[in-house]
């Protein structure tokens, strides 16, 4: 299936309460078969898989989209308004953009693409400064692809947590 295929017949929509477990497996594929080419020494601990399959939680404060391709999930990402629970924007009046993933055997196919307009576009509706985001330090290609869209790297929105570096990109809207 060509690029060009997968991008023109992908549904991009509000997910559905009957999505949740679709997206919450699609969540922990994506990240824990990435992760483990790219980052070997990255480890995703059951509680870290619980909270990824919590989608009805991440539903109730943010607006998570899917991507569908011939009536199956297989993308998502989420966006959280400013002063949401969970929200790691550093901005005022910035959405913070979270969960960006692609069912592994959609890789390559270029489907983050329209999930990505679709919730930049969405930002803009909710009449935003920028969409702030954060790559874990070593993701190379991850950062590669969101500075391709006009991201750029803004190391004041940098979190040291106990378990990983994640650095920090915004996308000014205004």
């Amino acid at each position: 299936m060509s690029t060009q295929d997968v991008v023109g017949r992908a549904v991009i929509r509000e997910i559905r309460p009957e999505d949740d477990v679709a997206v919450g497996e699609l969540l922990v594929e994506a990240f824990t078969t990435q992760y483990a080419k790219k980052l070997p020494e990255v480890v995703y601990t059951e509680e870290r898989k619980r909270e990824l399959r919590d989608v009805a939680a991440r539903r109730k404060i943010a607006s998570l989209l899917v991507a569908e391709l011939d009536g199956e999930v297989v993308g998502t990402v989420a966006l959280f308004p400013p002063g949401a629970p969970g929200s790691e924007a550093w901005l005022p009046r910035a959405a913070d953009l979270r969960g960006l993933a692609t069912a592994v055997k959609m890789h390559g196919s270029g489907l983050a693409r329209p999930l990505l307009d679709a919730a930049e576009a969405l930002a803009r509706r909710w009449d935003m400064d920028a969409v702030c985001l954060h790559v874990r330090r070593g993701a190379v290609g991850v950062a590669r692809m969101y500075m391709s869209r006009g991201y750029v790297r803004e190391p004041e929105g940098d979190m040291n947590l106990p378990t990983v570096f994640l650095e920090a990109y915004v996308l000014r809207l205004k």
